[in-house]
């Protein structure tokens, strides 16, 4: 601020003008104040203009360059999904076509030594198992072509000090429960089902209020849970890991990593939960875990997996439309373009709704309750299908924005580019930029495949190898585009 102009020379502070100044500019500023806020308010209203203009002060448009001759060595991302423990049992049963129609990698199931009742003791104290009704369950998510990602959790009954969050007796007893579970699963003169993971718990940070490295400590979970799965004999390749907490916390990852260094137990992925609007959330958790992983170099190869996902951890009604679905989108873009060292998965949470008063009521699956007919997809299973859609040899996508975001594919078929346009706010429309570089053939088809809507198709001949386009893409929309070469793919 300078205050030259308020110098001795100009300003008279006993003079009846100055004074009359003083109140006449009062007087505006009082009106400003008074009005501004409506104005902006009615202005706002009816253009938009004012979010718009910040946003676009905030952030960078996209001009995406796609490279179709070269290739990268990112890893397409394959969606796994989450259910919750909604119901006890038979959750998958009614789903077992539509979610097999969608391919997931992996499904996460937790609750499932106090929903399945796995645990129980005889009259002499000995541990006995009754595997029936999870064996049911790991059944259905066989049926769908996934494999299965244990929660171990919570505590079953008959070992419990208490309710099913708190810890156990006897702790040895927790390591044998774990290692039978290992046994049953993965062993190969049982279920022999391979590639299986394990998961210390469900958000122990929440459910039993356990803390690292003082108190009720879940490193004690992970111990004897870890001992027991180590001990576990004639079973096909599993992976083991944890914690699944609330979030990424920083004591949570040195605290745990540092133990099982030390004591030398297993670890083979770290886990946690991310809700979020904010795409950008995830994308600091992977680069902060990246940049703390740095200090452990035993560890180079822990995988990252974020077991549960969402733009909201309540209820939403943004999970019953369009919404849920660009998020969704826009998350799996994201994790492909981030180029991460670590081998990741992210689990979308959650694939059927639990039974509520209405067919729709903000839940956060994929599916509708069986309780109103059968189970309506909903548009964030129409973003899995469409996401599948997208298979082949990653190709470099340069020029992403801060709204506009991209990644590409080639196969026998041509080029694919799967574009998406989020804004959490809902407001942001921009005029997108693409040019194709390298193309194989002059001559080809442009077909546009825009999300739950219609597609646009039509032949293009240019005079080089390199063909740009502009469209413009409304808030939280998304498009495939396909280049198929005219002659080079037939």
């Amino acid at each position: 601020m300078s205050y030259k102009k308020y110098s001795s020379k100009t300003v008279v502070y006993g003079s009846r003008k100055y004074l009359n100044k003083k109140k006449y500019n009062l007087l505006n500023i009082f009106v400003l104040i008074l009005f501004l806020p409506l104005t902006l308010y009615l202005f706002n209203r009816q253009t938009g203009i004012f979010s718009r203009a910040y946003l676009d002060l905030t952030g960078r448009k996209a001009n995406l360059i796609i490279d179709l001759i070269g290739s990268n060595n990112a890893e397409l991302i394959r969606p796994n999904l989450a259910q919750g423990g909604e119901e006890k049992g038979g959750m998958l049963k009614s789903v077992i076509t539509q979610v097999n129609n969608i391919k997931p990698g992996y499904i996460r199931i937790d609750h499932i030594y106090d929903f399945y009742n796995v645990v129980d003791q005889d009259v002499e104290g000995n541990l006995v198992y009754k595997w029936e009704k999870l064996d049911e369950e790991i059944g259905d998510i066989l049926a769908v072509g996934a494999k299965p990602f244990l929660s171990l959790s919570y505590m079953p009954g008959a070992i419990s000090t208490g309710s099913e969050v708190e810890i156990p007796k006897n702790w040895e007893d927790w390591q044998e429960v774990v290692k039978n579970t290992v046994e049953h699963v993965s062993g190969i003169d049982n279920l022999g089902i391979s590639d299986v993971y394990y998961e210390v718990w469900n958000e122990p940070d929440l459910f039993g209020d356990y803390k690292v490295g003082t108190g009720k400590d879940y490193r004690q979970l992970y111990k004897y849970a870890a001992l027991g799965a180590s001990a576990a004999k004639k079973t096909y390749p599993f992976k083991f890991g944890g914690p699944a907490t609330t979030g990424l916390y920083k004591n949570w990852f040195d605290g745990l990593l540092i133990y099982t260094k030390e004591n030398n137990f297993r670890i083979d992925f770290y886990s946690w939960h991310r809700y979020s609007k904010h795409l950008k959330d995830f994308e600091n958790d992977f680069k902060a875990a990246s940049v703390w992983l740095e200090d452990y170099p035993e560890y180079s190869d822990l995988e990252f997996v974020i077991s549960e996902s969402g733009f909201n951890s309540e209820n939403d009604s943004g999970y019953d439309n369009e919404y849920s679905a660009i998020h969704t989108l826009g998350l799996y873009t994201l994790v492909s373009i981030l180029n991460i060292k670590q081998d990741v998965k992210i689990f979308t949470f959650e694939i059927k709704d639990g039974p509520g008063d209405t067919q729709y009521w903000g839940r956060w699956g994929l599916l509708t309750h069986e309780n109103f007919g059968q189970p309506v997809t909903k548009p964030r299973y129409k973003a899995i299908e469409y996401l599948n859609s997208m298979q082949g040899i990653s190709t470099p996508v340069y020029g992403q924005g801060s709204w506009v975001s991209a990644f590409s594919v080639k196969n026998t078929n041509g080029y694919k580019l799967l574009v998406i346009n989020y804004d959490s706010y809902g407001k942001h429309y921009e005029n997108v930029p693409i040019q194709f570089v390298g193309l194989p053939s002059r001559k080809f088809i442009f077909r546009r495949v825009n999300f739950l809507g219609d597609t646009i198709e039509f032949p293009v001949e240019t005079p080089s190898d390199n063909w740009k386009t502009e469209i413009l893409m409304k808030p939280n929309s998304a498009m495939i585009i396909e280049i198929v070469p005219i002659g080079q793919f037939d």
